[in-house]
């Protein structure tokens, strides 16, 4: 009697398998097909990533020359002139640097021709070189002024 019962349940496994086989084979080869999919998408946006980028530089070179051309004549920097600029004005180098918005150290380094100064450090170097000593203590003033109310606002 048990060989019928182990027999009976060996074929309903077998038909469940092979049943089971048939329904789930479609599903695994449209798994692969879309997984497939999903990788040619993925090449595509990488390679339309990767035009845009080239296509990026080659618009902005030509438009930045350009604007550089037309808005600005060229500036030089010389360490020497800025110390100079600085005894001229009677400025400690903390003074100089909370006038052009950057640190101490960058003016130190500048001075000691360790580093160079941005394009637009240099056009705000070149603005203080134009001002008088009244008018750069005017704007210390004025910029001590705003730092005061900035740290009683964050204070409160």
């Amino acid at each position: 009697m048990s060989n019928i019962a182990t027999l009976l349940k060996a074929e309903i496994s077998r038909i469940s398998r092979r049943e089971i086989r048939s329904q789930v084979q479609p599903l695994r080869k449209a798994s692969s097909a879309y997984r497939r999919e999903i990788a040619a998408l993925k090449r595509e946006v990488q390679n339309l990533q990767r035009q845009t980028r080239l296509l990026a530089k080659r618009t902005a070179k030509p438009a930045e020359a350009a604007a550089a051309k037309t808005s600005t004549p060229p500036l030089r920097f010389v360490a020497k002139g800025l110390r100079s600029l600085r005894s001229r004005l009677r400025l400690s180098a903390p003074d100089l640097a909370r006038l052009l918005g950057v640190s101490d150290q960058s003016i130190y380094n500048w001075e000691l021709k360790k580093t160079v100064p941005r394009r637009e450090q240099l056009v705000a170097i070149a603005t203080v070189r134009s001002l008088g000593r009244r008018e750069v203590l005017a704007r210390l003033e004025a910029i001590g002024s705003r730092q005061k109310k900035k740290t009683a606002r964050s204070s409160r």
